[in-house]
């Protein structure tokens, strides 16, 4: 700016005087912080300013020119200044906006226009849930419960890590405990209520299950340990967890005493805190230094606290592959139920429901999308990453479609004795054609390219 400029600039702004307090006010009694009343409503000398235009440059995706209720997925990750417009409809955005979150929800700032309403909220990012640090970089932990989600009432989840020779002290909660390992391995160890004794070591892909009140604790072996926990409580707190270090600091050292038959002076060294996750000795490798036996025995094979499910064949299919645990294979876990599905790039986990679950979901690799829907007609489609939580209500519609150039993988879990779903494209190729066609007008051609079985996986093919 010019001087001569910045002299005119200068003498327009306000002069302030001081006041007795300190605070600023101006020469016509206004503070300077507040208009005027005459600022208010109707004014004759009123103008507006001339180009307020937003200077918008954007260019549209193909998807976003056809028809809206085609739905095709907008891949906005490269996209400098992605659009809500889809078809006719819609319209730009000039900002103020979180550029990021718009390009990895596209189906959120363009939604399909099949979307309609307002379904509950069926996704959570774990990157958006406080980490709770274990001591001395031990590992940490994140949850997901009904503070974050609501609606999700009957199931909540924990994504924990351990660091080589970490533990997660020795503890027992009143929900069940459901776990899958994510990656690494470590040692899992409990007693039951007739003091039957179990230890096992499970590694990436393997399914571990503690039923509520049970005593546990989980040590990482040496390559660390990553694993999700999902509970039967949909307002489950990690914070809530009983511990062994807090029954030790809250009841009296003479009990304890009396009770254990040692001295008092035993509890002077006790943790003053507790510990949650905190490094110890690492596990001796030979497993049966640690097989502690009392009268009552082991727990019995057939009521197993583990299952080595990363043993178990993946049923291969067209776009992908399942596998399913539940009681039938796994009978302690009486009401957990899961499936572990991969999805090829373009395929997708075919439409369906279940008739008896919620259904909780956690994204393991990958991206994709979901539309829920809700009777009668609201439905909202979903943009889902790696770390994700998808929670789809009992009986309502969704699938998962892979988004991306690599392998979707993601476990379904229910509440129910056994994995089960009734899936749409089966539902309609059963149902006599005549019914089929008079109600939604399919073509015959339509109609005998359904499959009556199952496909779980549809591939990515597409048609007109």
């Amino acid at each position: 700016m010019k001087l001569e400029a910045l002299s005119q600039a200068l003498c327009l702004l306000p002069v302030f005087l001081p006041l007795a307090s300190g605070a600023p006010t101006r020469r016509d009694g206004n503070s300077p912080m507040r208009g005027t009343a005459s600022l208010a409503g109707y004014s004759p000398s009123e103008n507006i300013a001339t180009g307020l235009k937003p200077d918008i440059k954007y260019s549209l995706l193909p998807g976003q020119k056809e028809n809206a209720d085609i739905g095709t997925y907008l891949d906005f990750e490269n996209v400098e200044n992605p659009q809500p417009i889809r078809g006719s409809k819609g319209g730009d955005d000039p900002g103020p906006r979180n550029y990021y979150y718009d390009r990895i929800n596209s189906d959120k700032l363009a939604p399909p226009g099949t979307d309609h309403g307002q379904t509950i909220n069926a996704q959570w990012p774990l990157g958006l849930s406080r980490n709770r640090l274990g001591i001395d970089n031990a590992g940490w932990a994140r949850q997901e419960n009904t503070v974050v989600m609501p609606d999700a009432t009957e199931m909540a989840g924990v994504d924990m890590r351990l660091e080589p020779a970490a533990y997660r002290e020795l503890h027992w909660h009143l929900a069940a405990e459901w776990a899958l390992v994510l990656n690494g391995s470590c040692r899992i160890q409990a007693v039951n209520e007739h003091g039957e004794t179990f230890i096992d070591d499970v590694q990436a892909g393997d399914v571990w299950f503690f039923p509520a009140g049970i005593p546990h604790s989980i040590q990482a072996l040496d390559d660390g340990v990553e694993f999700l926990l999902v509970f039967d409580q949909g307002d489950f707190d990690e914070d809530n967890t009983f511990l062994a270090t807090e029954v030790f600091l809250h009841t009296p050292k003479s009990v304890l005493a009396k009770n254990l038959g040692t001295s008092i002076s035993a509890f002077d060294k006790i943790p003053d805190d507790e510990l949650f996750i905190f490094k110890g000795t690492p596990a001796p490798e030979d497993i049966e230094k640690q097989n502690v036996t009392t009268s009552a025995g082991i727990i019995p094979r057939t009521e197993s606290y583990s299952y080595h499910f990363s043993e178990q064949p993946a049923h291969e299919v067209a776009g992908g592959s399942v596998k399913i645990i539940d009681p039938q294979t796994f009978p302690i876990a009486s009401n957990f139920s899961a499936a572990v599905v991969t999805v090829h790039p373009g395929g997708m986990r075919e439409i369906h429901w279940h008739t008896t679950s919620d259904e909780w979901t956690f994204f393991i690799r990958g991206q994709g999308r979901a539309t829920l829907f809700t009777a009668p007609d609201d439905a909202t489609t979903f943009d889902y990453r790696s770390g994700d939580i998808a929670y789809f209500p009992q009986s309502s519609s969704h699938y998962v479609e892979n988004t991306g150039d690599e392998d979707l993988v993601f476990v379904e879990v229910l509440q129910a004795p056994q994995f089960t779903d009734v899936a749409l494209g089966q539902w309609i190729a059963s149902t006599p054609r005549q019914i089929v066609a008079d109600t939604l007008n399919l073509s015959e051609s339509t109609l005998s390219q359904l499959k009556t079985e199952k496909q779980y996986v549809v591939a990515g093919t597409t048609s007109d």
